[in-house]
């Protein structure tokens, strides 16, 4: 007897899905490197901005490097900009980690339709991965304001320097180290681990409902992550280090076998670095 109508789609048995997942990799995963690499390229070029991020990180230390511009003078040409530079910092950024997720998603796609036709399955991947990454969009829209209200303040240079060795600094470090333990973060993280029970329960037609799916998923993933993303205002917007290092954390706790332990152990240190700070900067 066939399941009922509305009854939630199983997974893919271990030897289909592995068949499915092998082709879809084949067509999905040079895809999204191409796009990682864009993105990549445009941060490190720094596309429209004062430097790049190549000299902005050689530089990190010197926070008041003279600038063209007065602190908070933004056009709205330049508000595009650093918009655009927020956001695909945070492509480059998220693509590593979401894309096992991505490919997930187009495998259990085709599993529903039992076919082998990849057409009929890349714009649903693609409408996803794009749901997804709007909703990192919001986020770059958020720091691109919090960066001119940080500017206009005097707390973030015009050159985008660094908050490290400043009090303002050591806040960002210690409360993105106590978000790590917070019960949303361990539900976001749980779920950004284990993405193949929202992938089937929730399941939608069409490419809407794919770029809602990846909408949901993209918020939930924001919520795991974001203060994470925040420490680009303690050690430097477009410092390099720093965002190889936010990127690698962020594989690791969603990939890592304790991954949830190893974020409880990132969250330690960043409030001991922190403190550390605080009491350094008197």
């Amino acid at each position: 007897m066939s399941p009922p109508p509305d009854s939630p789609p199983k997974p893919p048995s271990a030897p289909l899905a592995e068949r499915i997942l092998r082709h879809h990799t084949r067509l999905l995963l040079p895809l999204m490197a191409t796009l990682f690499l864009l993105a990549a390229a445009y941060t490190v070029l720094g596309v429209g901005m004062d430097m790049s991020a190549l000299e902005m990180t050689a530089m990190a230390k010197m926070r008041d490097m003279p600038s063209a511009r007065a602190a908070g003078d933004w056009s709205a040409a330049y508000w595009v900009l650093v918009f655009l530079m927020w956001w695909v910092m945070m492509v480059a950024m998220m693509l590593p980690s979401v894309a096992p997720t991505v490919l997930l998603h187009a495998a259990l796609h085709q599993h529903r339709h039992q076919q082998n036709h990849s057409a009929k399955t890349a714009p649903q991947a693609g409408a996803f991965l794009g749901g997804y990454l709007l909703a990192w969009g919001g986020f770059s829209a958020i720091a691109t304001g919090l960066q001119w209200g940080l500017e206009a303040t005097g707390l973030v240079s015009p050159s985008m320097m660094i908050l490290i060795d400043t009090r303002a600094g050591a806040v960002v470090l210690i409360l993105a180290g106590l978000y790590q333990f917070t019960p949303l973060k361990t539900a976001c993280l749980r779920h950004c681990r284990s993405p193949a029970d929202f992938l089937t329960r929730r399941g939608r037609l069409g490419a809407f409902g794919a770029f809602v799916m990846g909408g949901e998923h993209g918020a939930i993933c924001l919520g795991c992550c974001w203060a994470l993303m925040a420490l680009l205002f303690a050690g430097g917007i477009m410092n390099l280090w720093w965002i190889c290092a936010l990127l690698t954390l962020v594989v690791a706790e969603k990939h890592l076998s304790r991954g949830e332990l190893f974020a409880r152990g990132v969250g330690a240190g960043l409030v001991v670095w922190g403190l550390w700070q605080l009491i350094s900067v008197g």
